[in-house]
């Protein structure tokens, strides 16, 4: 076993890593940018290195530099985690000839899998099954129309280079390709450097299901299979093991089919092999195809943890030290059901627009494992990915675990940023996602519905209102007397932008009467427990700052009342394009002097790995352009101005 490693990340992934390592006796070494000089894996970890700027070129993705850290502090190997560095093998190979060990697979087998072309025509050749598709070399745009042609609409275009959804078209018609191509070639060319396409069948039913898989370079085994079909723009939102539906025969195929793919390219450690699954009808033997990959460990790992019992990680550890694999594939059993959410900060209703904040309230129930790389008092930084935490529950049942899922993400919370908390929670009340029939479609049709942002009822605001009265018992300072038998008192307070008033009548310390316009409520205090007019609820009220969060199945939040902010913001400003977020300006496409109509595109942010267009608000002429590319902005700049109306 290794005496020393370094994590060559950062985030919920380098803690995740840090706590295996620290089980075992195993010291740590962490990386850091000058955004996470003060980063939990930096506190986690035995030794911590700056290795550079915030933005993640300057920093996590200089290899050079995290390979002298290691030398310089004596680790014996690297530990990629996921993203940054994690599949780039000339990283691997500089690695091996630092006379250090990367925890992961070889070079070669990352190369052999790094682009969806060269990976599928190596399955074909290993007996696994692929989509029909062409997967040549031949670009031409003529050329692929034919083949489209042969394969049958719909297709989908891909980029060979491809992940995370880029350069990638569904297209239902024929008459729609050669755009389509054309909008999939350019994307795919910004993206990965890379033009090429592939095209392949497009299943109308989709379900992704992926195998979990685990190589010492000669031999496999499977540790079972993934549902991931909860996705949204090709991003996973929720995962689950085992897949609902799923039959031994089936399980079986797939997951030998997962260790042909591995032993086929002489994989040495953990990695995922993901299938596109026809999910009309259910599962088949003959209905799965190998789509591609993933040469790591993946976020949605603790599902796999949670239904077998073992430590991918300290897997990892063990075989990468030189050890044998810890089991075969006749000692891995499954053991009932186990979820995972993405908790992110984003603003759902606003398009899952990446947010940033400092996290003034961070807590995770009990019964629930939460992998996270931040604490209360962290900032989401616009220079990474916006997660927060993984939620994670296992049950004897599905329904079980979906039922813990639910109630794990109510009494989840958060204050500081806005989250995709109640969008989770959404999901798991889904009526089609619950009977376990969902398909990767699922979060579009229905996002309508999945999307609404949850309003505070009066209860919740008279809960509020007891907080910013100091009267709410929970983190707020002693007033030093008691308003029992006292006159009534006034609470002022805003949500959403509109003002608050409300009227708080003490009955004793603990028992309060609250009255916001012709609404009252009765509200009790036992211990932390609060009673609504006499039903036992487990809310909470969270005092931070001068605002106050109420949670209350979901997570609201209210700001203290200032007259002269209230004042200046009165009423939207039209004129005025803002930055939504800190970011940097990748391109203006303004000119002063310029007619523009609503919805106009004036500008594209770039914040948190996603570019973000900037509209016009309303038919304008430009007034001042007060930015330019490459400028690095901050939440709230002013970008560009309009004229006033007439």
């Amino acid at each position: 076993m290794f005496r020393k490693i370094l994590i060559a990340n950062r985030g919920e992934i380098a803690c995740r890593v840090m706590e295996t390592a620290r089980r075992l006796g195993v010291r740590t070494v962490a990386v850091y940018s000058d955004a996470d000089a003060g980063a939990k894996h930096v506190e986690m970890a035995d030794e911590a290195v700056h290795i550079g700027g915030s933005a993640p070129a300057e920093s996590y993705l200089r290899g050079d530099v995290i390979i002298q850290a290691a030398l310089e502090t004596g680790a014996e190997g690297i530990h990629p985690g996921y993203g940054f560095l994690s599949e780039n093998p000339d990283f691997v190979e500089s690695v091996a000839a630092a006379g250090l060990i990367f925890i992961g697979p070889s070079a070669t087998a990352i190369r052999a899998m790094g682009l969806k072309d060269a990976a599928k025509a190596l399955m074909i050749k290993a007996g696994v099954p692929v989509v029909p598709g062409y997967h040549g070399r031949n670009q031409d745009p003529a050329f692929l129309a034919a083949e489209a042609d042969k394969i049958g609409y719909p297709v989908l275009i891909k980029a060979v280079a491809g992940g995370g959804g880029k350069g990638m078209r569904l297209v239902e018609r024929a008459e729609d390709f050669a755009t389509a191509l054309i909008s999939a070639q350019g994307e795919a060319q910004t993206a990965f450097g890379n033009a090429d396409c592939l095209i392949e069948k497009f299943i109308t039913s989709p379900r992704h299901i992926e195998v979990q898989v685990f190589g010492d370079g000669t031999q496999a085994v499977h540790l079972f299979e993934r549902d991931c079909s909860l996705q949204r723009r090709h991003q996973k939102v929720i995962e689950e093991a085992p897949a609902p539906g799923m039959t031994d025969a089936v399980r079986d195929a797939m997951g030998q089919a997962g260790v042909k793919a591995a032993e086929a390219i002489g994989y040495a450690g953990a990695g995922t092999v993901e299938f596109i699954v026809d999910g009309s009808g259910g599962l088949r033997a003959d209905g799965f195809w190998f789509m591609e990959m993933n040469t790591r460990l993946q976020v949605e790992h603790p599902v796999t943890e949670a239904i077998t019992g073992v430590d991918l990680v300290e897997w990892q550890l063990r075989v990468a030290s030189g050890g044998p694999l810890p089991l075969e594939q006749k000692d891995l059993s499954i053991n009932g059901h186990a979820f995972e959410a993405r908790l992110y900060a984003e603003d759902v209703p606003k398009g899952f627009l990446p947010a940033t904040g400092t996290l003034t309230h961070l807590a995770f129930p009990d019964d629930a494992r939460a992998d996270s790389g931040v604490r209360a008092g962290d900032t989401i930084s616009p220079f990474y990915d916006p997660m927060i935490a993984k939620v994670i529950v296992h049950g004897a049942t599905r329904r079980e675990a979906l039922s813990k899922l639910e109630n794990a993400l109510s009494a989840t919370e958060v204050a500081g940023s806005v989250t995709n908390l109640a969008f989770l929670k959404a999901l798991t009340r889904h009526e089609v996602f619950a009977a376990g029939d969902m398909d990767t479609g699922l979060i579009d049709r229905d996002l309508d519905v999945l999307a609404v942002d949850p309003i505070a009822c009066s209860k919740t605001r008279a809960l509020a209102a007891l907080g910013f009265a100091r009267l709410s018992g929970e983190n707020a300072p002693d007033t030093g007397f008691s308003l029992w038998g006292s006159p009534p008192q006034t609470a002022s307070y805003v949500y959403r932008g509109d003002m608050l008033e409300a009227r708080i009548v003490a009955q004793s310390p603990t028992s309060f009467t609250v009255e916001i316009g012709e609404t009252v409520h009765a509200l009790e205090r036992t211990g932390s427990v609060w009673f609504v007019d006499g039903a036992k609820t487990r809310a909470k009220v969270v005092c931070l700052a001068g605002n106050v969060s109420v949670f209350f199945g979901n997570s609201y939040h209210f700001e203290g009342y200032d007259p002269l902010d209230q004042q200046s913001s009165k009423g939207g400003n039209s004129n005025l394009i803002e930055a939504p977020m800190p970011g940097l300006v990748k391109a203006v496409f303004a000119e002063v002097g310029q007619s523009v109509k609503e919805g106009d595109r004036l500008a594209v942010l770039e914040a948190m790995k996603m570019e973000h267009s900037l509209l016009a608000a309303r038919d304008g002429v430009v007034a001042e352009v007060l930015t330019s590319e490459g400028a690095q902005v901050e939440a709230g700049a002013a970008l560009i101005q309009l004229e006033e109306d007439a």
